[in-house]
């Protein structure tokens, strides 16, 4: 037993290591997508906001494609006590970003910033050719990776729920951890009828906690080597854990056989965690 520990410790410590050297260069960045629907049927640029007043910027913007005209109109827009992300340039970090949008295929205009330099309180503005223009409130970006849709017609500007985002996070990798405990339950040979009980009062509790946990890390924070370094050793605290209250609570076999069935449900949930975080992650982001 004493063995089949430290080769699970020591499994799960290379599992950490690996992840954290794959993602050491590939973490998440910030990110703010605008979808902008009914956009206007004209030309038009669309830009971030960030605070304090532009003074010299850091990263050049390429003018050469753009109209000048519509260009300057933009900058004259923007209000006191702010600059322009990409029209002035950057401030501070690199920020990645377009003032023309991509079409989403619905007839909506998809506007990407990307990179360290996505503010976190900002401002939406979009000017078009005719001179029509639209400032939004201040605006705030709650977690890593967001959206905000913008309503030309109405001139709104509203960012998703994000309770949304949590559930939907939590649900995904939560419930298929439920079942591949299940599954290794039924075989090892303990049947469902006599262990239900203590089955899903155990994983309600440390499971539920465990991914409610990282649901809120990964939604604010992304998926990366932050969010591995915490993920496995709360899973091998988990696994023991587990383990110790089945080997107490399991009935039908062996106090041995519920202990090691505890242990390898527990590394099998964490494998499939792996594999699920970074993939819902995305999912998530993508539609919120």
């Amino acid at each position: 037993m004493k063995r089949f520990l430290q080769r699970l410790s020591l499994l799960l410590a290379v599992l950490l290591l690996l992840t954290t050297a794959v993602f050491a260069d590939f973490g998440p960045k910030p990110q703010l997508v605008v979808r902008v629907e009914q956009p206007p049927q004209e030309e038009y640029y669309l830009d971030l906001l960030d605070t304090g007043d532009w003074a010299k910027n850091l990263y050049d913007l390429d003018e050469r494609e753009l109209d000048p005209a519509l260009l300057a109109a933009l900058r004259a827009a923007v209000p006191s006590g702010w600059h322009a992300c990409i029209a002035q340039g950057s401030t501070r970090a690199p920020i990645w970003g377009e003032l023309t949008g991509e079409p989403d295929g619905s007839g909506a205009m998809l506007h990407s910033f990307r990179y360290y330099g996505v503010p976190e309180t900002y401002r939406i503005l979009m000017v078009t050719a005719s001179g029509e223009t639209f400032l939004s409130d201040v605006l705030t970006r709650r977690t890593l990776q967001s959206s905000v849709t913008v309503d030309w017609t109405a001139k709104t500007a509203k960012p998703p729920l994000q309770s949304v985002g949590y559930l939907l996070q939590f649900a995904a990798t939560f419930v298929p951890t439920i079942l591949i405990e299940l599954v290794v339950l039924l075989l090892f040979g303990f049947k469902l009828k006599e262990n239900w009980k203590p089955f899903l009062l155990v994983n309600l509790v440390t499971q539920g906690l465990l991914h409610g946990y990282f649901a809120l890390f990964a939604v604010n924070n992304g998926v990366g080597p932050g969010y591995f370094m915490l993920f496995f050793p709360a899973e091998l605290v988990i696994a023991l854990l587990e383990a110790f209250i089945y080997r107490a609570a399991l009935r039908g076999r062996s106090k041995r056989r519920a202990f090691l069935c505890g242990l390898c449900a527990n590394v099998c949930s964490a494998a499939l965690g792996f594999f699920l975080a970074e993939p819902v992650w995305q999912f998530v982001v993508s539609i919120s």
